[in-house]
Order: C-alpha cells, then sequence, then structure tokens
C-alpha cells in the first residue's frame, strides 16, 4: 500500500476500540446511536458464565381469558341480583316461548323477571348462548326501572341450582319489535349474530324503551301495550361458585 494511504499507528489506536462497539453493541446504546433512557442493572456475564440459550417464541397469547364451567343450560327458577343498580333477590321464571309474548308478559305483570327457553326462546342460567331475562321498567313492581343505567364491566349474579353465576355487562344494544330482523338479533345464541354458533355463556337483560319512544313521538305498542322498541343489555359469563 503506498504510503499516502496508510493511517498513522496513532490513529489505528484510537479507531479500534470504536470499531468493537459498533460491532459488539455498546451497553446502554441503540444503533441509531442514541442512547436508552437507563442502563441495565444486570451485570455483564464474564467470558466464563453460560448464558441461557433463548426460546422460540410461543404465538401471540389469546386475549381472552379462560371462562368459567358454564351450566348444561337447563331453563330453571333462578334469583337475580344487580349491586349497581339496588336489585336484590329478583325472581326469574322459565317459560316456554320468545321474549315479552303473551306469558312472558303476564309473568312480568306479576312483578317477576321473565326468561323464554325453547325454539324461540334462550337457553337456562350460565349455559351456552343467550340467558334471555326481561321485567318491566314502568309497571308493576318496576323491577328494571334503572336497567338503562347499567353500565360496562358492571356485574349481574344469577343463582341457580346452588350455582352463583357471574356475568360482566359488555354491551348495550336496542331492539326494535316492528322489525323481524331485530328481533332475530335479540334472540339469537349469539346477541346481536343470528346463525352463529355459541361458545360462551352469555346473558341478555332486557326491558322497554317506553319513555325514549314517547320522547320523540313514538307511541305505538303491541297488544300486550309493549312500546316498539327496548333495551338489551348483554353480558358473558365470567364466574360460576358453588353455595
Amino acid at each position: 500500500m503506498p504510503r499516502s494511504e496508510r493511517l498513522p499507528r496513532r490513529a489505528l489506536v484510537l479507531i479500534a476500540p470504536l470499531l468493537v462497539a459498533c460491532s459488539t453493541g455498546e451497553p446502554g446504546s441503540t444503533p441509531g446511536g442514541s442512547r436508552s433512557a437507563a442502563p441495565s442493572a444486570t451485570p455483564t456475564p464474564s467470558s466464563s458464565t453460560a448464558l441461557p440459550t433463548p426460546t422460540a417464541p410461543t404465538g401471540t397469547p389469546d386475549p381472552t381469558p379462560t371462562g368459567p364451567t358454564p351450566s348444561d343450560g337447563t331453563p330453571r327458577r333462578a334469583r337475580l341480583s344487580i349491586p349497581a343498580l339496588d336489585v336484590d333477590d329478583l325472581a326469574v321464571v322459565p317459560y316456554v316461548g320468545f321474549t315479552d309474548d303473551a306469558p312472558g308478559t303476564e309473568i312480568q305483570n306479576r312483578g317477576h323477571a321473565a326468561s323464554p327457553h325453547g325454539r324461540r326462546g334462550g337457553t337456562g342460567p350460565g349455559g351456552i348462548g343467550n340467558y334471555q331475562v326481561t321485567a318491566h321498567r314502568l309497571s308493576s313492581t318496576r323491577a328494571f326501572e334503572f336497567l338503562p343505567q347499567l353500565r360496562r364491566g358492571d356485574r349481574v349474579h344469577v343463582e341457580a341450582g346452588g350455582v352463583r353465576y357471574t356475568y360482566r355487562i359488555t354491551e348495550t344494544r336496542r331492539t326494535s319489535f316492528r322489525s323481524p330482523r331485530s328481533l332475530r338479533e335479540q334472540r339469537a345464541a349469539v346477541p346481536g349474530r343470528p346463525g352463529v354458533e355459541p361458545t360462551a355463556a352469555m346473558i341478555t337483560l332486557s326491558t322497554c324503551a317506553t319513555i325514549e319512544d314517547h320522547a320523540v313521538g313514538n307511541y305505538w305498542s303491541d297488544e300486550f301495550d309493549n312500546p316498539e322498541h327496548r333495551i338489551d343489555k348483554i353480558g358473558v359469563l365470567i364466574r360460576a361458585q358453588g353455595s
């Protein structure tokens, strides 16, 4: 190499440590040259210390926690409590039918909540699918008077067959009694998704939207005085405890 292209020995001495730092990664530095917020508190292992063998990633974890063991879905009488609304020990009466039909309305008129099951109804307490519970808001005992105030994350407890099922509210839906599609969505095994196979135990709490309908001049009602719209609170089972 010509003398003019050779670097002085002193320059080589100064450059060598920099090359080592760039190739090995100086603690506290990043590829772009910026330093991290704080150096690691873990000391650098010596050359005689065996480093652990890295393990292969197992993939993205499922964000859905393992749910509680649901019931077999047998319809049965139950007691309903909603701490956020001061609803305590409300009787839930099962019957064959669909939401807010004649038998269901009669049950609600007695001050109870009604839970339809069968071909157009839902599952029983804690069962996989849609456990449907309806109650009056403005008549009889006004069992669901404050249901519209229920918020996402609130808990609902159902006791049946010696087991206490706890549901967490996840969403609010609005059902129109004048829309067959809307009714199918309300009564679907997966609320809002007719035809989808259920894999979780869910609950639908439903009451009338009379106040809201009248406020906008909608006075339509069916033969049982149900207004056009209903307010539905959807929840998912998060706990099942034996008594």
